[in-house]
C-alpha cells in the first residue's frame, strides 16, 4: 500500500521542489510546496509596506493572509498556482527581493505557526507530497514516508544561479553562493522549527545526481517497502 502522506525536507535548492512535483505527478497526489507560503507572506509584507524586520506586524499579516496552493492554472512553466487572498502571486513571490527577505520572515515563530495551521488544513484528508524545511519534523510528524534531500552548498548555489540566469537575471555565482550560506545559517539555527533531518527519514544526497536518478531511488524505496 502506497503512503498517503509524503514529506520532503532539505535545504534550499536541494531538489525538493522538482522532485516533489515529479513524485506527486507520478503518484497522482497533490503537490504542495510549503516554501511558497512563506514567500507569499514576504511578498505581501513588501507589497503592503509592512517592514519585514517588524516581527509583530509581519506575524499579524500572516495570521490574516489566506493562502491557497492549487494545481497550475496557467501554462507558463509554473509547478502550481499560489493565491494570496485570492490574488495569483505565483511568479511575484520568486523575485530577488523576496529571495533576500524570506528567511527572516520564515524565522518568526508566529509566522511559522500561522503557516503550519494552513498547511495542515490543506493536507487534511488528501494524498499529498508536501515539501519544505520542517514538514516531517513539525507539520506532519506522523507522515507515512519522510524524505530528506541534501547537496553541497556549491552544488545548490550552482543550481539556483542557473535558474536565475535562465530568467534573465544578471547575477554572479559568488553572490548566489553567499546568499546560500546565509540562508543555511538562518534556517539551521532559528529558534522555532530549525532545519533538521526528521526522525526516520530516508536521506538522499542529490549532488551529482540527475532528477531522474533521484526519483528512481525514491520509487525503488517505495517498491521495496510496499507490502
Amino acid at each position: 500500500m502506497k503512503p498517503s502522506t509524503i514529506t520532503i525536507d532539505g535545504p534550499v535548492a536541494s531538489g525538493k521542489s522538482t522532485i516533489g512535483e515529479m513524485l506527486a505527478r507520478h503518484l497522482g497526489y497533490l503537490y504542495f510546496d510549503t516554501g511558497a507560503m512563506y514567500r507569499a507572506v514576504t511578498w505581501a509584507a513588501l507589497a503592503r509596506g509592512v517592514p519585514v524586520e517588524d516581527e509583530a506586524a509581519v506575524t499579524a499579516l500572516a495570521r490574516q493572509l489566506h493562502i491557497d496552493i492549487t494545481p497550475p492554472t496557467a501554462d507558463d512553466g509554473r509547478q502550481y498556482t499560489v493565491l494570496a487572498d485570492g490574488e495569483d502571486v505565483t511568479w511575484a513571490i520568486r523575485t530577488p527581493e523576496v529571495d533576500a527577505h524570506v528567511s527572516v520572515v520564515s524565522a518568526y515563530s508566529g509566522v511559522r505557526w500561522a503557516m503550519v495551521a494552513q498547511q495542515r488544513r490543506i493536507a487534511q484528508g488528501r494524498r499529498v507530497v508536501m515539501v519544505g524545511r520542517d514538514i516531517g519534523s513539525v507539520v506532519l510528524p506522523d507522515a507515512d514516508l519522510k524524505l530528506y534531500l541534501d547537496a553541497t552548498p556549491e552544488e545548490r548555489a550552482r543550481r539556483r544561479w542557473l535558474e536565475r540566469r535562465a530568467r534573465g537575471e544578471n547575477v554572479a555565482y559568488e553572490e548566489v553562493l553567499a546568499m546560500m550560506w546565509r540562508r543555511d545559517e538562518i534556517d539551521s539555527h532559528r529558534t522555532v522549527s530549525p532545519l533538521r533531518i526528521p526522525d526516520g527519514a530516508l536521506v538522499i544526497d542529490t549532488t551529482g545526481l540527475s532528477v531522474e536518478e533521484v526519483l528512481a531511488r525514491i520509487l525503488q524505496h517505495l517498491e521495496e517497502t510496499d507490502p
